[in-house]
Parts: structure tokens; C-alpha cells; sequence
């Protein structure tokens, strides 16, 4: 293996940090930069990333000088910024981190996609874990932070570097990139709109699950059960909550405060077993039946699968309890399209409290797609006495156009006789959610792409107590 180096500009997002520990761990040169970096945010993560001899550079261009150097981007990142100016002058080779991941993914002679609406990064937590739980040592490149893989020495474990041919990967389908991964196993937790048009969605799925040996496939969401109907028989693995026939069922779920218990009935192994899972939700359910099917697929049977799950503690921001302070729960969540904050409403909503949301959505692009969604999402899994506070979506810079805001999203949800408030900034969310908790409520931070809600979900917990 030749050595490069690898420039990566925006190095601290998760999906980011997780291939520049991969790649540093295989021997090449890493370095990178990042606009959060530069703002002074984060900074426990990018000293984390300097102690692992990663060379930090302001996001002004400065870190690229050698012709031999290796740009990895966002297909989003804009040619006005410094770092790609730089590397447009120097004549670099340039990769969005979808085109590196999959250059890594395809060369692996077992590799497993995860793809979907909702969902990746818990099933693909559980498949590591289950794989790495049977001695396997996979690699695993996630987009969050895998608890089971945390240590001292890696807080930020978004990746586990292990065997190159055994790769376990979440794929993209929001920017098309999934179009890129020829999967040995391809998981297809769920289909529903996001980021693009159904239709468009529908092709890149179903070219996904073509372009694998094997499909594991939810009968339960409406477009993978179609598609289910669209592949060979023999090539697909199927997994539901509702039906018995599916290769593998769950039954007798009984849900609790932080977990919920159920049993596994594997068809094709003529097996059953019990699982205590620590992360709650029927979704969840789901999502480790995804990842069961798929460690059947990587001969690993319902009893090892099962005896993993039952020590998997999670994925960070994902219904994460932080603490509780005079009685009122604070939980941090990374829910941030409809699908996946209906599923958290629903999970929250099966135990007593109400409940206080703060979303921040991650884009005003994500709103305007989806403005209608967002509404009946919130108007249907809201009580009449929860509380939706909403600042105006994330914003780091770059260009957007503003046309709906959080503004929109809350008049919508208040026709629907919910409450629904929007406020300027997160600061004053914050001091609203204070001034409204009482004893029982529970507060949830939800939204993604900005490491810092974490940080903003413990200080709201400090100044509770």
C-alpha cells in the first residue's frame, strides 16, 4: 500500500473525523481543517484529533502546499472556499467524502451498506458491534458516535479500524451518493421523502440492492416491501414487526423507560432468542432485526447476535438521557426529518411527562422540501400539552435561500391546535424552556449537524440543578 495524504476540509463533522481515523490508522499522512475549528466551537474534538498526530490548519488554504496532496470535501463545500481555491491552483486531486468511502468499501470483499431514511447509524452501530462481539474485527465507518466503541483514548468514536476485507459502512442516499457503493450485503432499513423527490429516491434504492449479493429488506415500510416484490427471491433477507413470515419477526415487545425487551423468531434458522435491548423504541426493534438479518448474512447466528444486542449501549444524540435535575429530564436527540421525530415523539410518548421540544432544524433547504411533513409531523405526535420551541435552522455560512423558516413550521403546527413557538436564536429557546419546566416535564433537544445542541442539552441540566 502506497502512503498519500490526505487533506480534509470540515475535518471535525463526524462522517469526516470518522474516514480520517481510518485512513490514519492504515498509515497515511491526515491533516485537515475546519470552519468550527476557526469559530473556536468543539474544541475537545479537535484536540483529540492533534493527539492523534493530525495536523490542524485554519480553513483559509494555508494547509495545502504539496502538489501530491489529496483534497477530501462535501460535494456541498463551495469553490470560494479557501482550502479548494488553494487546491484548484495547485492542480490537487479532489474527493467528496462519498467517492473516498466508497473507493474504501468497494475494495472490501465483504461489505456491508447500510442505507435508508431513517435508522443508519443505530443499525449500522449494531451490526459492528455484533460482527466485533463474534471476534470478526470489522471496520466500521459510521456517521455518529458508536457508545459500545467508546474509550478514554477514543471519545469520538464514529469509526473502529479492524479488518480492511470485513467493512460495515452507513451510505447516503440525500446527495446521490449511494449510487457509487456495489455492497456484498446491502441493509435497507426504511424509504420515505427527505432530501429528494420519491422517484428519484425509489432509483437509487433499488439500483443499491441490485448492485448487492444480498438484500436485507423491511417488510413493514411500504416502498422497501415494494421492492422487496422487485428482486429475486433468493436474494433477499426480510424482517418485520407484523408479519410472521418474514425471515425474521419480532414478538412480545414491552417497552421501558430507557430499553425496550422482545423476542426474535429467526425463520431461516429455525431459531428463537430473547433480547434485552438498552435503547429505547419500536423503532429500534426494527433496527436490530435489520442488523440480526444482517449478521445472519455474515454467518453469525441468532444467539450471538442476540447476546451482542443485549450489550449494545447505543448511538450518542440518539434519545440520549443526560440527566434530570428537580425532577425534569433533559434528553438530547438527533431526530431532524419527520420520519425520525415522529419516532421519537412516539417512543417519549409511551411513558408519562410532557413533553418540552426544542428543534433546530439543520437547514433551510431540508424546511422547504419538507414544510407540509414537518407540520403534520409535529401537529400529529405532539399532546395538547407539549411545548415545540423552534430557532431559525442551523446556519455556519455559506449560500441559502431563505423562503421558509422556523417561523412557517410553528404557525403550521399551531392551526393544528398544538403550541408552536419560534423564537430568534437559541439563547432565547433555552430561557424559554427554563421558564416553562415544571416537575415530571421532560425537556429534548432535538436536530443535527451541529455538534454543539450536546453541549447546549448539559447546560440546561446544569442550570436546572
Amino acid at each position: 500500500m502506497s502512503k498519500k495524504h490526505y487533506f480534509f476540509c470540515g475535518i471535525g463533522g463526524s462522517g469526516m473525523l470518522s474516514l480520517a481515523m481510518i485512513l490514519k490508522s492504515q498509515g497515511h499522512e491526515v491533516a485537515g481543517s475546519d470552519r468550527s475549528l476557526d469559530q473556536g466551537r468543539t474544541g475537545q474534538k479537535f484536540a483529540f484529533l492533534k493527539e492523534q498526530g493530525i495536523a490542524l490548519h485554519p480553513q483559509d488554504g494555508t494547509g495545502l502546499r504539496d502538489a501530491q496532496q489529496i483534497l477530501v470535501a462535501s460535494a456541498a463545500v463551495e469553490d470560494s472556499v479557501p482550502d479548494v481555491r488553494a487546491a484548484n491552483t495547485l492542480g490537487l486531486t479532489r474527493l467528496t467524502r462519498a467517492e473516498l468511502l466508497a473507493e474504501l468499501f468497494n475494495a472490501a470483499p465483504h461489505s456491508i451498506g447500510v442505507a435508508g431514511t431513517s435508522g443508519k447509524s443505530t443499525t449500522t452501530g449494531m451490526i459492528g458491534w455484533i460482527l466485533h462481539h463474534a471476534g470478526k474485527e470489522p471496520t466500521i465507518v459510521n456517521g455518529a458516535v458508536m457508545k459500545n466503541f467508546v474509550t478514554d483514548a477514543n471519545p469520538f468514536a464514529s469509526a473502529a479500524a479492524g479488518d480492511r476485507s470485513l467493512f460495515v459502512s452507513e451510505v447516503d442516499e440525500s446527495d446521490g451518493s449511494i449510487a457509487q457503493y456495489t455492497p456484498h450485503l446491502a441493509v435497507i432499513n426504511n424509504i420515505a421523502l427527505d432530501h429528494k423527490p420519491m422517484d428519484e429516491l425509489r432509483t437509487l434504492f433499488k439500483g443499491f440492492a441490485d448492485r448487492a449479493a444480498t438484500a436485507v429488506l423491511n417488510k413493514d415500510n411500504v416502498e422497501t416491501a415494494v421492492l422487496i416484490k422487485m428482486l429475486p427471491e433468493g436474494k433477499v433477507l426480510t424482517y418485520s414487526l407484523e408479519d410472521e413470515a418474514a425471515d425474521f419477526y419480532a414478538a412480545n415487545l414491552h417497552p421501558f423507560p430507557q430499553g425496550i425487551s422482545f423476542d426474535v423468531i429467526s425463520n431461516s434458522e429455525g431459531a428463537q432468542a430473547h433480547v434485552e435491548l438498552q435503547v429505547p423504541g419500536v423503532h429500534n426493534v426494527s433496527n436490530a432485526l435489520a442488523a440480526i438479518a444482517a449478521a445472519y448474512a455474515s454467518h453469525v447466528d441468532l444467539r450471538h447476535a442476540a447476546a451482542a444486542l443485549n450489550a449494545f449501549t447505543g448511538i450518542k444524540r440518539r434519545l440520549e438521557w443526560v440527566g434530570t435535575a428537580r425532577d425534569v429530564t433533559v434528553i438530547d436527540d438527533f431526530a431532524h426529518n419527520p420520519d425520525k421525530i415522529a419516532a421519537s415523539l412516539a417512543t417519549l410518548h409511551a411513558f408519562p411527562g410532557r413533553l418540552l421540544v426544542m428543534f433546530q432544524p439543520h437547514g433551510f433547504g431540508p424546511l422547504r422540501l419538507m414544510k407540509d411533513q414537518f407540520i403534520d409531523c409535529f401537529a400529529q405526535g405532539l399532546s395538547g400539552r407539549d411545548v415545540l420551541i423552534m430557532p431559525e435552522p442551523v446556519y455556519f455560512g455559506g449560500t441559502v435561500e431563505r423562503t421558509v423558516g422556523s417561523t412557517d413550521i410553528a404557525a403550521g403546527v399551531e392551526k393544528h391546535g398544538r403550541i408552536a413557538i419560534a423564537l430568534e436564536d437559541r439563547a432565547a429557546c433555552g430561557e424559554k424552556l427554563l421558564d416553562l419546566a415544571k416537575p415530571g416535564d421532560r425537556i429534548v433537544i432535538m436536530g443535527a449537524r451541529d455538534d454543539t445542541l450536546s453541549q447546549f442539552a448539559l447546560e440546561l441540566l446544569e442550570r436546572l440543578g
